[in-house]
């Protein structure tokens, strides 16, 4: 590999070219020539070459010396044979089977379907200290951000030829087993925790779902069943999963809560008297009887266990997104807390009263007491 490195660096015109064109410091460049090209640079570079005419193939990244022109390597490049979408919550995973035999998911799939972003590279998530001990050593990135269970494959008719990272499908699993074994020790913070909810759930889903797997190819049932079973049955056991966790009071109530309240921290730090406005405006209205029996049975809202997780999914929890919607729209007419709350009052039949409670100052009492004296 640092042969063929080397011979890389030198069609790029020596070290200090190719690190001005990637706008990288020689030093990267020249560990390329010690250690060999990193995975995740070899896109890069291709495109990198065909943009300025430089005759660079994928077979030179796996070769020990100066390779031919011709694309002779190609064949120690695992290729995809099967492709396919899994789909994960609002996202698909890409998935392939490959001449091997192995089953890999695209690395940016599941970034994307994991994390939740478009953006950034995986070993960048998993050098958090919190998951340190958690990993398999596979996993865990080397000094240069490398992750050796990462699997270079080409994508054939599925990519146009073009070659791209894949995760292995079992090791998808170990990290979503890693971010729930730090989630459970409390290690993680809140970004990392929604991440954590996400791993956890897919885990319990893709377990019920091989189980489910498992006995068909005992029984012979999985000639029987229709297509796409499986497919289906994860997507309902995902949303089972993740239906505990769902937002469902949306950051729009607490931007309202927040200007009529002149509250200026960040929303994800809400005071304690907005548990008040939720318990009276959203609670409270939505249904009497509901909020009294929430506060008489319903145990103390803690993390992961909140009040509107005792509703029903499908009347309850469709009339509470209903009314906390409704109270978004009255709360953007207001100016002030006082005029929300007079608004869901007449709107609810029901009326706020204040009492005022005047007591004497001690000079004017004391001046009483002593006219009465006398």
């Amino acid at each position: 590999m640092p042969e063929g490195a080397k011979h890389i660096i030198q069609k790029f015109g020596g070290q200090n070219a190719l690190a001005k064109l990637l706008g990288r410091r020689q030093s990267t460049v020249s560990h390329w020539a010690k250690r060999g090209v990193p995975s995740k640079w070899q896109q890069p570079l291709l495109d990198l070459a065909a943009e300025h005419g430089i005759d660079l193939s994928p077979g030179d990244f796996f070769t020990e010396s100066p390779p031919s022109t011709t694309f002779s390597a190609a064949p120690t490049i695992p290729k995809a044979l099967y492709w396919g979408e899994l789909p994960i919550g609002e996202t698909k995973l890409p998935c392939y089977v490959l001449d091997t035999g192995e089953r890999v998911f695209s690395l940016k799939g599941v970034v994307v379907g994991l994390i939740g972003t478009q953006g950034g590279q995986l070993a960048e998530y998993l050098k958090l200290r919190a998951l340190q001990g958690y990993l398999p050593d596979d996993l865990t990135p080397d000094a240069n951000g490398n992750l050796q269970a990462l699997v270079t494959f080409d994508t054939g008719a599925f990519g146009v030829g073009a070659l791209a990272l894949g995760l292995p499908v079992e090791k998808l699993m170990d990290l979503c087993a890693a971010y729930s074994a730090a989630a459970d020790k409390g290690v993680l913070t809140e970004r990392q925790q929604a991440i954590a909810i996400t791993a956890n759930a897919f885990l319990r889903a893709c377990s019920k779902v091989g189980v489910i797997a498992l006995v068909d190819e005992a029984t012979g049932y999985q000639y029987e069943r229709e297509e796409h079973a499986l497919q289906f049955k994860l997507k309902v056991f995902l949303s089972e999963e993740l239906r505990k966790w769902e937002k469902t009071f949306p950051d729009e109530l607490w931007k309202e809560f927040a200007r009529l309240t002149h509250w200026d921290g960040p929303l994800h730090m809400r005071p304690k008297y907005w548990g008040k406005m939720v318990m009276d405006l959203v609670y409270g209205y939505l249904d009497r009887d509901v909020c009294d029996w929430l506060r008489k049975n319903a145990p103390r809202p803690m993390k992961g266990q909140n009040y509107h997780q005792w509703l029903s999914g499908q009347y309850g929890l469709k009339r509470l997104n209903e009314h906390i919607w409704m109270l978004i729209g009255i709360a953007k007419t207001c100016s002030t807390r006082r005029e929300l709350e007079q608004i869901m009052a007449e709107r609810f039949g029901a009326e706020k009263i204040q009492l005022s409670l005047y007591l004497r100052t001690p000079e004017k009492r004391i001046a009483l007491e002593e006219s009465l004296d006398n």
